[in-house]
C-alpha cells in the first residue's frame, strides 16, 4: 500500500482509475506526484503513469502530502455532488410538471450550468431530459397497462397530447397507438441486398432504418415487427438502400443516415455513446458503461448491445470485451471481426 493510514487495496483502485468508475468517488482519491494534484478515481483528465500515482483514502490526506485539488473534477464536492443529483431526481419524481434547471439550481444551491454539468456526468442525461425520458417510460408503461394512448399520456405528466408527440417522436418512431399494437398500420419497407460482409437485409419506416442485420428475411423482420405491413421497398427505398450499403462497404460518418429506433432510457443512453466510437477504434463495455455514468451496469450495457436492431448504423461490433477479446455478435464473430478490420484500413 502507498498510504500506512488506509486500508486502499492499490490494484483494485488503480484499475478503478482506468475504467474511470464513478461508483469509486468519495472512496479514495488519487495523488498524480509529478504534477502536484490529486482527482477523484473517475477524473477525465488524461491517466497519469502508474509509477507517478499515490492512493489517499480522503482529501485531507492528500493535502497533508502536498498535493492539491484538481480543478477539473473538484475531488472534494464528491458527497455534496451525490446529495445534489439525488435531490433533483427526487424533484424531477414528484412534480407534475419538470422543474426548470434554474429551479433546481436554486434548490440545490449550485449554479444552473455547474449543476447541469454533475447531472449529466452521473446520470448521462441532463435534467432536462431525465425528466422527458422518464415521462416517456411512464407513458409506455401506462400502454403496456392498457391504457389508451389519451389516458397515457396525461397520467405521464404530459401537459398536451402536442407535447408528447414532440418529445416522443424520435424515440418512439411510430405513433404511441400503433406502437401499443405491435405497429399495426405502420408500413415497413425492407429488402436484401449483397455485401462483402455477406446478404444484409434493410427495413425502413418513412422515418428512418429500423433494421439492419446480416442472413436474414421477411421471416426475422416480421418475428421484430409482428403487426407492421412488410412490404418490398419502392424506388425511394431503393436509395436509402443504396446509401446504407455504400456506407457499410466504405464505412465513415453514418450520421446522415435516419433512424427510427426505440428503446428503455438507458438502451438509448448506450447506443447514443455506440455512435460517439470513432470509426477504426473500439471500447469495453466498461467504457461504454463508464461513459453513460453507471459503472457497474457493464452487464446490462452488454444487454443494450444485443437489443440494438441497427448493426452497423448502431456499431455495437465496436465492443469488445475488457482484455481485448472479440466477445460476442449477433451475427457471427467472424462478420465483427470483418467489420473491425475494414473500419481499421
Amino acid at each position: 500500500m502507498n498510504n500506512n493510514e488506509s486500508l486502499i487495496d492499490d490494484n483494485m483502485a488503480w484499475q478503478a482509475v482506468a475504467n474511470r468508475d464513478r461508483s469509486y468517488d468519495g472512496k479514495f482519491v488519487t495523488g498524480v506526484l509529478t504534477t502536484g494534484i490529486y482527482c477523484r478515481p473517475s477524473c477525465a483528465a488524461r491517466h497519469p503513469k502508474r509509477e507517478n500515482v499515490r492512493f489517499f483514502a480522503k482529501p485531507e490526506q492528500a493535502e497533508a502530502a502536498g498535493l492539491r485539488a484538481c480543478l477539473r473534477c473538484m475531488p472534494k464536492d464528491v458527497a455534496r455532488d451525490d446529495a445534489a443529483v439525488k435531490a433533483v431526481i427526487d424533484a424531477i419524481r414528484m412534480a407534475e410538471t419538470a422543474p426548470t434547471l434554474d429551479e433546481l439550481g436554486t434548490m440545490t444551491s449550485y449554479s444552473p450550468t455547474h449543476l447541469q454539468r454533475i447531472f449529466k456526468r452521473e446520470m448521462g442525461l441532463s435534467p432536462a431530459a431525465y425528466a422527458r425520458a422518464l415521462r416517456s417510460e411512464r407513458a409506455k408503461q401506462a400502454l403496456n397497462d392498457g391504457a389508451s394512448v389519451t389516458e397515457a399520456i396525461y397520467d405521464a405528466g404530459y401537459g398536451s397530447a402536442s407535447r408528447f408527440y414532440a418529445d416522443n417522436g424520435k424515440r418512439l418512431g411510430m405513433k404511441p397507438s400503433a406502437w401499443k399494437n405491435g405497429g399495426a398500420g405502420v408500413t415497413i419497407r425492407w429488402a436484401n441486398v449483397e455485401t462483402s460482409l455477406g446478404m444484409m437485409m434493410v427495413a425502413a419506416t418513412d422515418k428512418g432504418v429500423c433494421c439492419l442485420s446480416f442472413n436474414e428475411g421477411e421471416e426475422e423482420l416480421h418475428d421484430r415487427f409482428p403487426k407492421a405491413d412488410l412490404q418490398p421497398g419502392d424506388d425511394a427505398f431503393q436509395e436509402l438502400l443504396s446509401e446504407v450499403a455504400a456506407s457499410v462497404e466504405k464505412p465513415g460518418d453514418f450520421s446522415r443516415i435516419p433512424l427510427d429506433v426505440q428503446g428503455t432510457a438507458f438502451q438509448e443512453a448506450v447506443w447514443q455513446e455506440l455512435q460517439k466510437i470513432p470509426l477504426g477504434e473500439t471500447r469495453s463495455y466498461a467504457d461504454i458503461a463508464a461513459a453513460i455514468g453507471k459503472p457497474k451496469a457493464v452487464r446490462a450495457v452488454g444487454s443494450a448491445n444485443g437489443a440494438n436492431n441497427v448493426a452497423v448504423l448502431i456499431p455495437c461490433h465496436r465492443v469488445v470485451r475488457s482484455d481485448g477479446s472479440m466477445g460476442g455478435y449477433a451475427y457471427g464473430l467472424e462478420i465483427k471481426e470483418r467489420l473491425l478490420k475494414k473500419e481499421a484500413t
